[in-house]
């Protein structure tokens, strides 16, 4: 679905300039996302497996909810949306836990160019796997992954062809903060 998104210059800085989102991926223009990860008390982590027909990345693991923040939109608020909308789960704000702002850069062709900034939540998953509804045309299944094994597969990357490709400083960051919460 293609919304109009904020402009962001290289540095995560708002320029005051919106585009369609489909323009800011043609064009190579910074924007900002949220990433939410989910985990458990016991050492879980939750991954997504993207859709079979997204535009990039499709059928590998990646962050447990993603998704573009709206023009003026609250960044916290939009991870809630996306939330709702990706796993069928209702979450307020305080459940989220924000532990930074993470730059990427991914030239997948010459239409598709993705500059974005990570606004990376953490929150606890408090119910069952099987309360989540996944949304059809984004998400092909749900994971529950011990924190070990996807630790092993992503900072050794024993598993590349597994993963959405995100720097390895980036799995780390996750990995580290999740590690202190449970």
């Amino acid at each position: 679905m293609d919304e109009l998104i904020d402009i962001l210059d290289e540095n995560g800085q708002a320029t005051g300039r919106t585009a369609m989102k489909s323009v800011a991926h043609q064009e190579g223009l910074f924007h900002p996302t949220v990433h939410v990860w989910f985990y458990t008390k016991n050492g879980k982590v939750l991954l997504q497996q993207r859709g079979k027909d997204k535009d990039t990345h499709p059928l590998l693991w990646d962050v447990s909810v993603a998704g573009h923040i709206g023009a003026r939109e609250d960044i916290a608020l939009a991870a809630t949306r996306e939330v709702a909308e990706e796993i069928g789960l209702t979450i307020t704000v305080n459940e989220l836990e924000k532990i930074g702002v993470f730059k990427s850069v991914q030239h997948h062709h010459a239409q598709l160019i993705d500059r974005e900034f990570h606004h990376t939540f953490l929150c606890e998953l408090k119910v069952p796997l099987t309360n989540l509804q996944k949304q059809e045309s984004e998400v092909a299944a749900l994971a529950l992954v011990p924190l070990t094994l996807f630790s092993e597969e992503t900072w050794g990357m024993a598993n590349p062809s597994k993963y959405v490709p995100h720097d390895l400083d980036y799995y780390k960051t996750i990995i580290k903060e999740i590690k202190q919460r449970i």
